[in-house]
Formats: C-alpha cells, sequence, structure tokens
C-alpha cells in the first residue's frame, strides 16, 4: 500500500477525525463528501488504537491535525505511518482493503512500477506496459528503446 497516498487521503480528515463525536465534527460529511468521510472514518477506526499506544505516532497526529497544510507535519506523519504499518502488518492489509473500498474494477493492462533512490541514483522496475517519459543522464544495463 502506497503510504504516501495514505497521509495524503487522512491529513485533511485528521482535524475532525481527533474530534469525533463532537458538534463540529459532524460537518466533515458535508465538506469532503459522505463516501470519502466514511472511509476515513474506517480506516481511522482500524488506526487509532496503534497510534494510541506509540506516542510518536500519537504527537505527529496531533501535530499535523492542528496544521495539515505544513508539509514538515505531514512528513513526519508518514514517517510515523510507515513505521506503525512495518510494526502492524495485518492493520496494513486491513486498511489497503479499505483505500480499495469503492474504486473500479481494474482491466486492461496494468503496470506497476517500483522506483528506489540511492545516493542520487533511481533504481527503477516497470512490469506489464510501456513507459513514455524522459530521462535525464546516464542509462546502465538491459535497457530497451
Amino acid at each position: 500500500m502506497d503510504v504516501i497516498a495514505l497521509t495524503a487521503f487522512l491529513t485533511p480528515f485528521l482535524p475532525f477525525l481527533l474530534k469525533f463525536g463532537e458538534k463540529s465534527a459532524e460537518t466533515a460529511g458535508s465538506k469532503f463528501g459522505e463516501e470519502a468521510w466514511n472511509k476515513a472514518k474506517k480506516i481511522w477506526d482500524k488506526l487509532h488504537p496503534a497510534v494510541a499506544a506509540k506516542e510518536d505516532a500519537k504527537v505527529a497526529v496531533e501535530q499535523v491535525a492542528a496544521k495539515p497544510e505544513s508539509k514538515a507535519r505531514q512528513d513526519l506523519f508518514q514517517e510515523e505511518l510507515e513505521t506503525l504499518l512495518k510494526e502492524h502488518p495485518d492493520l496494513l492489509a486491513a486498511i489497503a482493503q479499505i483505500m480499495q473500498e469503492g474504486l473500479p474494477p481494474t482491466s486492461g493492462t496494468n503496470i506497476t512500477q517500483n522506483i528506489a533512490s540511492n545516493e542520487g541514483q533511481i533504481i527503477g522496475q516497470v512490469t506489464g506496459g510501456k513507459v513514455i517519459g524522459r530521462i535525464d543522464g546516464n542509462i546502465q544495463g538491459g535497457v530497451n528503446l
């Protein structure tokens, strides 16, 4: 599951999720749309116990909820999410399933892209389709153009 996408999805909901049950949180459904709000609540229901049990994660959530537009706070929240999901693979699977709910089924060509960065180098692998893009720099090993 893409933790970056999960972070981006949850961040705007966190101020409301932390106040869930209060009157101000009740407006979230109309602000974000009922389907997105329900998905965020389902994810938070799964995620909250793990966050509450880990002080660093709890602080990161509170900080990003207080200032959701802060890139630095989002990065900290993302880092804590990654750690939590590595520690709890069952939680990772449950949240991944929730994130997939409501998405249209895929058909046709599926493309998988894995990219890692190592000391300024981008190491990538793409299977299942063509890549169209621009590459600047050196290309080494097994490249068919």
